[in-house]
């Protein structure tokens, strides 16, 4: 049901993908509610559009996407709503998805962004703009670095439109909670052979500190207490600033002195690129999590050459190992590709016999499959698509007892957990299977979605009761137990905003 005449219009956003697209349709809304519209619910709100913010990464994401472009248009039409196609997957293939899925009534690019909301009401008034035909974005920006920052004006960049000066901010938050994630930078100069991202997200762009830091204070005061750092590759920032690459190493203490913040953590980590100032200033600084988000794909040296990057075993445990030394409680995580074409099994023991020595507290494990584009899309030696499964399976399962037994590890120690979720009486879904109030958070090394998280209970010996926490307290506990990768905390006391680094450093 159309909204009355001279009422807002209402639009539904559904978000796929990694926590860079959660921020850019946190823009999208943003534009949309400053320009007079109604968010409301997919399902039950009597949309007028249904806007779909897809992935494009992988096959499956890809998959996903179109699937929730499918179930929207079953929600929209008997209603006579529109359904409208953005994010990654649109920006990919723009006209030829227009043309293979009519089920959405338009596809609009990154470059429909800044005009979305009269492109929305185009589509409303049954004149959808024509799909684009896409374009590497990479050659939309200059080759050198330090000319971008003067070009990304004509150029759209999602998620960088932070603009106070023009009246007001381009973000409204979708989620409540004190966690929320902030775009860093966007795009990648990199040319993984692996990997279409650039293709369709750009040349890299690190947004002004002044915006980023503008931005981070803006989301405390909508009580976020963590703030998660996102990009393609958090450790360029700079390359296309004044201050170059130790950009990053001085705005992250600025980042962490933010009124109201009390956890910065920064994701999306090249190991090649990780100078041991920036590896440092993570481990060390107060504020910062240490916590590494690394991507090592592989570990056999043969195999990372193939897909156009650095390293090997023996480079990845002495980095993991410098870690350790600065920072012994640090978490890291990874992810990693197996069945990359000509991985052998040797290959593959090179890969394990990493994945034993490093300990890492989360591992991402992924089955290689082409992408249009890519360089390796192109290589004769592919690996049969059985053998990939069943590789996936074999890593995989290491994979969990490993981190299982780092989980264990940390028995005894102390965390500072900042807790997310609190069960009271209206929200009987984070209770436990007992009926019993449930307190859950994360500590300094367990990062959100896929690194586990820490239950917190009651202490034997006294400490504040679970039940009387609520979301954004900082609680210092210790492990006492774990169900898989997930610890179970003891709450020990209540921290009153003070830094988990220094705590723990103290507590020894």
């Amino acid at each position: 049901m159309a909204s009355p005449v001279n009422a807002p219009r209402r639009a539904a956003l559904l978000t796929l993908g990694c926590a860079r697209n959660e921020v850019d349709s946190e823009e999208m809304a943003g534009r949309l509610t400053g320009s007079g519209w109604e968010l409301v619910d997919a399902e039950d709100g009597s949309p007028d559009v249904i806007l779909v913010n897809t992935c494009g990464f992988v096959e499956q994401a890809k998959k996903d996407s179109i699937d929730t472009v499918l179930a929207a248009s079953d929600v929209a039409r008997p209603a006579g709503a529109k359904v409208v196609a953005v994010g990654c997957l649109a920006e990919r293939y723009g006209a030829d998805l227009a043309r293979d899925l009519p089920e959405a009534d338009a596809v609009l690019g990154f470059d429909a962004y800044p005009e979305l909301a009269e492109r929305l009401g185009d589509v409303l008034g049954g004149h959808a703009p024509e799909p684009h035909v896409p374009v590497d974005r990479r050659t939309l920006l200059p080759i050198s670095p330090v000319e971008r920052p003067a070009a990304t004006a004509d150029v759209s960049v999602p998620g960088h439109e932070w603009v106070p000066d023009l009246g007001g901010v381009s973000r409204t938050r979708l989620t409540g909670g004190p966690v929320a994630s902030l775009k860093l930078a966007s795009g990648c100069d990199r040319r993984c052979a692996f990997c279409a991202i650039p293709a369709f997200r750009g040349s890299f762009v690190s947004r002004a500190p002044a915006d980023v830091l503008g931005e981070a204070a803006w989301l405390a005061s909508d009580g976020v207490r963590e703030l998660v750092l996102v990009s393609e590759n958090s450790t360029s920032y700079g390359k296309d600033l004044p201050g170059g690459t130790r950009a990053l190493v001085d705005l992250l203490p600025r980042l962490a002195s933010t009124d109201g913040i009390e956890r910065i953590r920064v994701s999306y980590l090249q190991p090649a690129e990780l100078r041991p100032d920036l590896l440092a200033a993570i481990a060390g600084t107060p504020g910062i999590a240490p916590y590494f988000d690394l991507s090592f794909q592989h570990a056999s040296a043969r195999v990372l050459r193939r897909m156009r990057r650095f390293g090997s075993r023996t480079d990845f445990l002495d980095l993991c190992s410098r870690i350790r030394d600065l920072a012994p409680e640090a978490g890291i995580r990874s992810n990693v590709i197996v069945g990359f074409p000509g991985e052998t099994e040797e290959d593959l023991v090179e890969l394990e016999q990493f994945l034993i020595g490093a300990r890492l507290d989360a591992v991402g494990v992924f089955g290689y499959s082409d992408e249009d584009g890519t360089e390796a899309e192109g290589y004769d030696d592919k690996v049969d698509p059985a053998e990939v499964r069943a590789r996936v399976e074999r890593i995989s399962a290491l994979v969990d007892e490993l981190m299982e037994q780092r989980a264990e590890d940390r028995i005894g120690s102390d965390v500072v957990v900042l807790v997310e979720r609190v069960a009271d009486d209206t929200a009987d879904d984070t209770a436990d299977d007992t009926g019993e109030h449930t307190c859950v958070g994360r500590a300094a090394h367990q990062g959100p979605d896929a690194d586990g998280e820490s239950t917190v209970v009651a202490a034997d010996d006294g400490g504040p009761d679970p039940a009387s926490l609520r979301p954004g307290d900082l609680v210092r506990c210790r492990v006492v137990d774990t169900d898989g990768v997930d610890l179970v905390v003891e709450a020990l006391e209540v921290l009153p905003g003070v830094d988990a680094g220094a705590v723990l450093a103290g507590s020894g």
